[in-house]
């Protein structure tokens, strides 16, 4: 059976396109981390893997720096599951220095059991629901129009095809407790835009509130965020999960406001009374007067969101809260960009360069 799926799968793979050309130059480094323990039990710890891909020919202003999701790491900007360029390939041949993250305590990133919280992940049943085959039962009206995972046949998306098994294989655990992770990935990130100098950050999913932490960290140096379907809404969760959740708003640990907020809770969150549309959230917003988010202000921002992915019910709400906060912002809908079917996994699908391109040109018409 294993020898079978392993034929089929590099059949589709030798079936496929010529890649794009490799870039000039590839290679990696670590930045951040401290030493913790004593003796033969002394590790490194909150350290983070930093890939990077530099064209012959660079001709943009800012590098990119690609900050994956949970249960994710760097492969997936390197590829995707059918064999196709990922991501880092397009933006490389766009004239961008690429540089690419494994989360602290994730993948190339050591987690250890003495200075590390428990882990979390996704099983074949939950990724195929919320990533790979929401149409067959997601639970939010805008599953049905998700199309653009590869692959054919009945079990497309699921656990058994190639495709998803391949996608699958790249899943590794994660650090469940998000305060945690947002701390350490603070801590490294702002080591690598100190190491790099001034760049776009691009997030997705559970990374989106990286996005918010670095800019408000290093403000001067954080040019643009491209928050792909960031983690969200405001104040409680939505659609995969109950319950209160980022307490700072957009961020489970503290992020600068003005009036400042002094302590967990202290900013007011009330209910909006109806949805802005159908099949949409009904959002958490700040009570009047709002405070502002002062260091974000000026930085170009983005929300880029599909058509068929869970966030499809929320992230504007996401996109409301930035701007009721002073940050103003864009909510690029991919389908009303006329890129259509995708889901959460937007960069693996059929249609990722077309995603990639869209993007693209957002940057080059806000990016100064």
């Amino acid at each position: 059976m294993r020898l079978v799926l392993g034929l089929t799968l590099l059949a589709a793979l030798t079936s496929l396109p010529a890649q794009q050309p490799p870039a000039a130059q590839h290679g990696y480094f670590y930045v951040g981390g401290h030493y913790a323990g004593a003796g033969t039990n002394e590790v490194m710890t909150g350290q983070m893997y930093v890939e990077f891909l530099r064209p012959a020919r660079v001709t943009r202003k800012y590098p990119l720096v690609l900050i994956h999701g949970a249960a994710q790491t760097a492969t997936n900007w390197t590829g995707t599951p059918d064999g196709r360029a990922g991501w880092a390939d397009y933006f490389v041949s766009q004239g961008y220095v690429v540089y690419m993250v494994d989360q602290p305590a994730r993948g190339r990133s050591a987690w250890h059991p003495s200075t590390n919280p428990g882990l979390g992940g996704f099983s074949p049943e939950i990724v195929a629901q919320r990533f790979t085959a929401p149409e067959v039962n997601g639970n939010w009206p805008q599953a049905k129009k998700h199309t653009e995972w590869p692959g054919s046949g009945p079990g497309k998306g699921r656990k058994g095809d190639p495709i998803f098994d391949a996608f699958y294989a790249t899943q590794v655990e994660y650090i469940a407790d998000s305060a945690e992770a947002q701390t350490l990935i603070q801590a490294a990130g702002t080591a690598l835009l100190d190491k790099i100098g001034a760049a776009i950050v691009l997030t997705h999913s559970q990374a989106g509130p990286f996005g918010w932490l670095l800019a408000d960290a290093r403000p001067n140096l954080v040019k643009a965020i491209v928050a792909v379907e960031p983690q969200g809404p405001p104040f409680e969760n939505a659609v995969t999960a109950e319950g209160k959740a980022r307490a700072w708003g957009i961020t489970d640990i503290p992020i600068t406001y003005n009036p400042p907020v002094k302590a967990r809770g202290d900013l007011s969150a009330v209910h909006e009374t109806a949805p802005d549309g159908p099949d949409l959230a009904v959002c958490w917003k700040q009570a009047d007067p709002p405070r502002q988010l002062t260091n974000l202000k000026g930085i170009p921002v983005v929300i880029v969101t599909a058509e068929a992915s869970y966030h499809a019910v929320y992230d504007h709400c996401t996109a409301k809260f930035l701007t009721q906060a002073g940050v103003k912002n864009t909510h690029l809908r991919l389908a009303e960009a006329g890129i259509h079917g995708n889901g959460h996994m937007m960069m693996l699908e059929k249609n990722s360069v077309d995603i990639a391109a869209a993007i693209n040109k957002w940057m080059a018409g806000n990016v100064k």
